[in-house]
């Protein structure tokens, strides 16, 4: 009979992690459990970091960004002695389950703990969106509205100069931000890290927008595509006339700050009671997701070393409007 849980958020931090926390302590407690918070991740469950959670500790944290427990990568905790470890310090605190809040390699450590018998929920957290699982993850819209602000505001500057802007977004393995951000903010040339780009098509493309009169050209490049921003520079500047004075700009780390969309606090509440749900009905090795607008249950052994990939549709429409 669970009595006691734990949280913790883990990875790169993600708007809505707050609120997905906040939900996740209240409905704990609704149900006269109590909620340990984990800080800094697997590192502070190694190191037994954590304490009692109330309700008012979690009190006015939904509209902050980031992650009061806050976050880490921990080496450790990828082996078995460092898992060993922190079943240890949950056994000592009389803890029964753990809620991981957070992307592909905190539910690669959740699966893991779960296969060592522990139970373990995870709730699906990460602005990259590639979570098997899920639709669309805690962080998402925020960090998109975020890079379409940019896109938008860079297009102003674009058209007053007559200048091609390459505009870098977060997506190591995935591009869901570049295609997202680039259908809806009119770019002429999008590259992901799923399809081949062929910088030359990019060029002949820009260079086309400029002949036909246009006053700007806005590139959206994922960070892990094979030709970033950086590499697309380089191959116009040696092989290619653009036409258009060109500009760079790498958005980064501030894709993941700012307070959580309406959408992220709502997402973020509903996936966080449900973990708590879920392990009150007994159910744990899963992850807590949303497709098709509704809340999704999907086990961790499904998600882990998958990837979601792009939808091909979108990519399609992405070529047609760009032309």
């Amino acid at each position: 009979m669970i009595r006691r849980i734990a949280v913790l958020t883990s990875g790169g931090d993600a708007p809505g992690m707050n609120a997905a926390l906040r939900a996740v302590v209240r409905t704990g407690i609704e149900r006269g459990w109590e909620v340990f918070g984990v800080n800094h991740g697997y590192t502070g469950l190694i190191a037994d970091d954590m304490a009692p959670l109330s309700r008012r500790d979690v009190g006015g944290i939904m509209g902050h960004g980031g992650t009061i427990l806050g976050s880490a990568r921990c080496p450790e905790f990828r082996t078995e002695e460092g898992r060993r470890k922190a079943l240890a310090v949950l056994a000592r605190r009389d803890i029964q389950a753990l809620v991981v809040i957070g992307g592909n390699g905190s539910q690669g450590g959740a699966a893991a703990f779960s296969q060592m018998g522990f139970p373990v929920i995870g709730v699906a957290s990460t602005i990259d969106n590639d979570l098997v699982g899920s639709d669309i993850t805690i962080g998402v819209d925020t960090a998109l509205n975020v890079v379409l602000e940019a896109v938008d505001r860079l297009k102003v500057t674009a058209s007053s100069h007559q200048r091609a802007f390459l505009i870098e977004v977060m997506g190591r393995e995935c591009g869901y931000l570049a295609l997202m951000a680039g259908i809806a903010g009119g770019a002429e040339a999008i590259a992901v890290p799923e399809v081949e780009t062929d910088p030359q098509e990019i060029a002949d493309s820009i260079r086309v927008a400029y002949e036909r009169g246009k006053p700007h050209a806005i590139i959206v490049v994922a960070e892990g595509a094979r030709y970033n921003a950086a590499g697309l520079a380089a191959y116009f500047q040696a092989h290619a006339e653009l036409g258009f004075d060109l500009r760079v700009t790498i958005l980064g780390h501030v894709q993941r700050g700012g307070a959580p969309s309406a959408f992220d606090r709502l997402l973020a509440t509903r996936l966080g009671a449900a973990a708590v749900e879920r392990l009150a009905a007994g159910e744990h090795g899963v992850l807590i997701g949303w497709i098709k607008s509704e809340i999704a249950v999907t086990p961790l052994s499904q998600v882990v070393g998958r990837r979601k990939p792009l939808d091909v549709d979108l990519l399609q429409l992405a070529h047609i409007l760009e032309k």
